[in-house]
């Protein structure tokens, strides 16, 4: 039976509303942080919809060596700490090596396993032995009942508080592809099930140097996902993205998002009305 995972006031899975995970790939600075925090917050009072912050302090794996990785571990979470503070949103951030754990688990709500570590047993463990919630992201590489092998290594730890995120599957060179039955399929393991949009329809290393991205895409594939049943959705999103200095390409404009729950919010309703009568 699907778990409920609570985050704050944020509930995903049980047949509830769904949740919205959102904000920038990485902090870029302490302003901007701050500034689509409060966007953040004002869409989740306008909507009802529950709205988890989140930003990545470190990009570990960006395609070049020279690429703007963040603030690193102590200033990015310090900053966390600021919009927890002023807009009492819950917050997720990536983990990328065990000694981030204890730290980042001390501001945080939800610890976050980068799809290309989901295999490391290490970090599973250690992000489970925090207490708090873990998502994993299911790696490009990975089918979704393979997902079980991450479930049960934190499960090991007593910790059951487990988000899994389908974020898309490796389809040739530079491109991913969405199976719609691998958020199904997820969900069965008994875990609410994330859909990361905006990296789905991202091309790893598709600009050189950099990833490329196709963010027009995002919305359809969101429906469509949605229409699965889906517990949360996951979008990375920036004022300007052809601005941002990390996944620009597959990142939303802030101002779409308004529109864009609207009609989820539909779709979501609907289908959980109808697994109710069924």
């Amino acid at each position: 039976m699907l778990r409920e995972v609570h985050v704050g006031e944020v509930v995903f899975g049980g047949g509830r509303p769904l949740a919205l995970i959102a904000g920038p790939c990485v902090m870029e600075d302490e302003a901007s942080t701050l500034a689509i925090a409060r966007r953040l917050r004002e869409l989740g009072q306008a909507t009802g919809v529950g709205v988890v912050f989140k930003a990545s302090f470190d990009k570990a794996n960006r395609t070049s060596v020279e690429a703007y990785r963040g603030p690193g571990l102590q200033e990015g979470l310090r900053i966390l700490g600021r919009v927890k503070a002023e807009f009492g949103l819950p917050l997720l951030t990536d983990i990328h090596e065990t000694s981030q754990v204890d730290p980042a688990a001390e501001i945080v709500d939800i610890l976050q396993i980068p799809a290309f570590l989901c295999r490391q047993t290490d970090l599973l463990v250690a992000a489970g032995r925090s207490g708090r919630v873990v998502n994993v992201k299911k790696g490009q590489f990975l089918a979704p009942w393979d997902m079980a092998h991450a479930v049960n290594k934190i499960a090991t730890t007593g910790n059951r508080e487990v988000l899994l995120t389908e974020r898309g599957t490796t389809f040739g060179y530079n491109n991913l592809v969405v199976d719609m039955r691998a958020p199904v399929i997820m969900r069965e393991l008994g875990c609410p099930v994330i859909f990361d949009a905006t990296h789905a329809v991202q091309l790893p290393g598709g600009a050189g140097d950099s990833s490329g991205g196709q963010r027009q895409y995002v919305a359809a594939l969101s429906r469509a996902a949605v229409a699965t049943g889906i517990d949360g959705l996951f979008w990375e999103v920036h004022p300007c993205p052809d601005q941002a200095r990390c996944d620009g390409p597959n990142s939303l404009p802030l101002s779409e998002l308004p529109a864009m729950l609207e009609e989820i919010r539909a779709i979501d309703a609907l289908v959980k009305r109808r697994a109710k009568v069924c």
